[in-house]
């Protein structure tokens, strides 16, 4: 009965509304494996609903953004900063009339391959592993080989290509650093992000008693607006009109992109600018943070020479004895990191 109501081929048909810059559900690239059709959902928000259902995303909620063991209950961890990040994509996705689905299903997967103890666990296991690590790349790991005991979510081209592209270096927003998605709804998840972690690490600073309100930059918050939820209506609003011709109602020489104005742009990267100086490199001096870095090492160190101590779930994963051993930190939330390393000590 459901197949003969035709409810994804309707929820496809609205798609030809969106903007001609808009990625249509019905022309994605598709998946690593053929699969059929599902006759309700389009095949992003398919994507949508395996990402959430996912063990890597639950675990996200135990798992660090900036402060490591935080006393109190209101700190972001990576499972709120990734409902902030959703929110505030879809919102800007909604009005270009750009694709929401594949939008929210970007966003939902980007941080799944993140470490226990937030960046401090990812500069732990770059250093150690012979390849480098980075959490962009363990993220489509763990779509493509790690979830569903090692069959992986087998998500479309274009989920996996903005979950893999959305991480950025440390230079100026949409500096040389920033990189390149090939969807521009990838490209929303990937300022979005930024609007997202510069906001509610400012708050958790506060909370933390490492800056107030009043040390921001006055050049910045003057500009921005003096809130936490001033300034996220603020750059998102200003996302919004300075990528207009995202829409395509007018016609244009060139691709539109997603984009800041000057002003804009020059505020953000000056709060950009001050958090790395006044917030990230100080919390990481903390006791805990060094605690964080004996524990990965630890872990690494022991994993390494007892293979055996590894799930069965993580053995198939790779040919690479030390990937292996990678794919199975990378996925540990802080808490279960900790216990494992007193457990096996």
């Amino acid at each position: 009965m459901i197949n003969q109501l035709n409810i994804r081929q309707l929820s496809e048909e609205r798609e030809e509304s969106l903007s001609s810059y808009a990625v249509k559900s019905r022309l994605s690239r598709g998946r690593l494996k053929d699969e059929e059709p599902c006759p309700i959902r389009t095949t992003f928000q398919r994507d949508r609903d395996r990402i959430i259902h996912s063990k890597a995303f639950r675990r996200l909620k135990h798992k660090t953004q900036v402060f490591i063991a935080p006393l109190g209950d209101h700190y972001v961890t990576r499972l709120t900063h990734t409902l902030e990040v959703s929110q505030i994509a879809r919102t800007i996705a909604r009005a270009l009339n750009l694709n929401e689905d594949l939008t929210e299903a970007i966003a939902l997967g980007h941080d799944l391959g993140h470490t226990p103890f937030g960046h401090v666990g990812e500069e732990v296991l770059n250093e150690l592993y012979y390849r480098g690590f980075r959490h962009n790349e363990q993220s489509l790991r763990v779509v493509d080989l790690l979830e569903n005991a090692g069959k992986g979510l087998n998500l479309t081209w274009e989920v996996r290509d903005g979950i893999l592209n959305h991480s950025k270096s440390r230079s100026d927003v949409l500096g040389k650093g920033w990189g390149q998605v090939n969807t521009l709804e990838g490209e929303i998840v990937k300022i979005a992000d930024i609007v997202a972690y510069i906001n509610h690490d400012i708050g958790d600073a506060i909370r933390a008693g490492l800056i107030t309100e009043d040390d921001l930059p006055g050049s910045s918050t003057k500009t921005l607006g003096h809130s936490h939820s001033k300034r996220i209506n603020t750059l998102v609003s200003d996302i919004i009109e300075s990528s207009w011709a995202v829409r395509g109602e007018a016609k244009i020489a060139e691709k539109p992109t997603i984009n800041m104005s000057p002003q804009i742009l020059e505020a953000t990267n000056i709060l950009h600018e001050f958090l790395f100086e006044r917030v990230y490199n100080v919390s990481l001096a903390r006791a805990e943070v060094e605690k964080a870095r004996r524990v990965i090492r630890f872990l690494y160190d022991y994993l390494k020479k007892h293979q055996e101590k590894l799930p069965l779930e993580y053995l198939t994963g790779s040919d690479d004895s030390e990937q292996r051993v990678v794919d199975y930190i990378a996925g540990m939330t802080d808490q279960y990191a900790l216990r494992l390393a007193e457990e096996l000590r």
